[in-house]
């Protein structure tokens, strides 16, 4: 049934996200460019096949709120989360185009730091920034600022294709490390929660992991679990490669401190943003080396292979719990956290 009006769950990666996208997507016809991947595939980006080249890009808003949080800002997101879109799909980021979109009234020097940021993140990835706009609204009409991120990539490889359908029976499931980090630490920031190990963002980019990854060989497909977080990401794998994943719980590396935070909150981290994580499909016979080369890295030191791809009950993901049976992860209605990316 058509909603009646658009709401903050709609935005927010789950399956009320799903049914806006059906409203918008509707009466789009051009959907794509030749064999490239575009709108039906409903991935992290698209592809456009240039001679024997591809092209990745991929367009993102970053709404985060508050724009300062605990390990980054509004800026430093905006950057790695465009990277990391183009990464999963395969690519070799390149470039990005940057819409700032501003209040009036918001501060200049905080306005600095975030475009200094914006810099620094990009240099630090030896990615172009090449063509911007910016735009004030009245005051009152936004609050504080939004950014718009459009990246361009290319796929080196001709044999490489990197798909959420990719996934077949007898491959691996592979988490780069901890999951929740970055919505549990945005919202006990919001609400002055304070524990004895401080939370921050996992905000960062995944160049690195996924560049040792591909390396090794086998990936077969990748995600960036943002909005929806993990739960999300893996629903959509099963979903659109017709196929069952089957985890265990104590092989999800969380942070006990997130676990910790998540109980008080009331949130599920699986259902969590996270800023600079990747889940990856894989061969099976590939899996342990991949998860070596990944583990090598500061920030996949706690990488995990947390499950495999079965046949058996389609569309589902289940996970085995602490005391033996199993439990259906679901894909979350709508980000736990508002406004967390």
């Amino acid at each position: 049934m058509k909603p009646e009006f658009v709401e903050i769950a709609h935005g927010a990666g789950g399956t009320k996200m799903d049914e806006l996208l059906e409203i918008v997507m509707k009466n789009i016809t051009l959907r794509n460019i030749g064999n490239g991947i575009g709108l039906d595939e409903k991935d992290d980006g698209a592809t456009i096949e240039i001679g024997n080249k591809r092209i990745v890009t991929s367009i993102d808003g970053h709404t985060v709120h508050p724009i300062f949080f605990p390990g980054g800002n509004l800026g430093q997101l905006a950057i790695t989360g465009t990277i990391n879109d183009i990464c999963v799909m395969g690519g070799k980021p390149l470039a990005i185009l940057s819409s700032i979109i501003i209040e009036e009234g918001f501060p200049v020097d905080k306005l600095i730091k975030i475009v200094d940021s914006i810099a620094a993140t990009a240099e630090e990835n030896n990615v172009a920034i090449i063509a911007g706009d910016t735009k004030v609204m009245p005051r009152g009409t936004l609050d504080e600022m939004i950014i718009v991120t459009a990246g361009i990539g290319i796929i080196e490889s001709e044999e490489l294709d990197i798909r959420d359908s990719n996934l077949k029976p007898g491959h691996k499931i592979i988490i780069s490390g901890t999951v929740g980090d970055h919505g549990i630490a945005l919202m006990a920031g919001r609400e002055g929660i304070s524990f004895e190990t401080e939370l921050v963002s996992d905000v960062t980019s995944v160049q690195d992991i996924v560049n040792a990854a591909l390396q090794v060989g086998g990936i077969v497909a990748m995600k960036d679990p943002t909005r929806g977080g993990l739960a999300s990401a893996l629903n959509e794998f099963a979903e659109k490669s017709n196929v069952s994943l089957w985890l265990e719980d104590e092989k999800i590396p969380i942070d006990p401190a997130v676990n910790a935070a998540s109980e008080m909150l009331g949130l599920e981290p699986l259902g969590v943003t996270c800023e600079g994580r990747v889940l990856f499909g894989v061969e099976n016979e590939k899996a342990q080396d991949i998860l070596k080369a990944i583990k090598k890295l500061p920030n996949g030191k706690n990488a995990e292979i947390i499950g495999e791809v079965r046949a058996d009950r389609p569309g589902y993901v289940l996970s085995k719990t602490i005391v033996g049976g199993h439990r259906i992860i679901e894909k979350p209605i709508g980000e736990q956290i508002p406004r967390v990316c």
